[in-house]
């Protein structure tokens, strides 16, 4: 029922158009390939909204100005704005960013979570959760939270 939801109309933004990806000539066969910005938010900007039938890109809680890449260092940083300061599902979108990632890409990349600045109520609680390997471990044991995360990624994974 929308009445529950907590932004029951979300701003529904026109999502970029996508530019086609063209793959560098490798110099070395054996050289891993470089990820970069455009790579990750492509990875990402289907993730649906557990409230609404939209993508994170659709809602803006997810840009590609809101990913940071050092593939040299092996790091990666996302930030997403929740739609709303007292957002219940932020946690859950976190999660199904940091999952979308663990998926997609090779072990050796560190991926650091993070709600924007300002944006969030809770922002520091949450900040703590996504990138608290023992807590997102025990979120991933939970056989209901899991659905959830995968019905969110069900779109990016066709």
């Amino acid at each position: 029922m929308v009445s529950e939801l907590i932004n029951a109309n979300p701003i529904v933004y026109e999502k970029k158009e996508r530019q086609p990806r063209i793959a560098p000539p490798s110099v070395d066969e054996n050289a891993a390939e470089i990820i970069d910005q455009l790579e990750i938010f492509d990875y990402l900007r289907d993730i649906k909204d557990p409230e609404h039938p939209y993508s994170l890109e659709d809602l803006k809680v997810l840009t590609e100005d809101s990913i940071e890449v050092d593939d040299e260092q092996s790091y990666i940083r996302v930030t997403f704005t929740p739609t709303v300061e007292h957002c219940s599902m932020a946690t859950l979108i976190g999660l199904c960013l940091r999952v979308k990632l663990m998926r997609c890409l090779p072990s050796r990349y560190k991926v650091d979570i993070r709600v924007a600045p300002g944006t969030h109520a809770t922002e520091a609680s949450v900040n703590k959760q996504l990138n608290d390997k023992e807590r997102v471990a025990a979120a991933l044991e939970n056989p209901n939270l899991v659905d959830m995360v995968d019905e969110c990624l069900a779109p990016s994974l066709e």
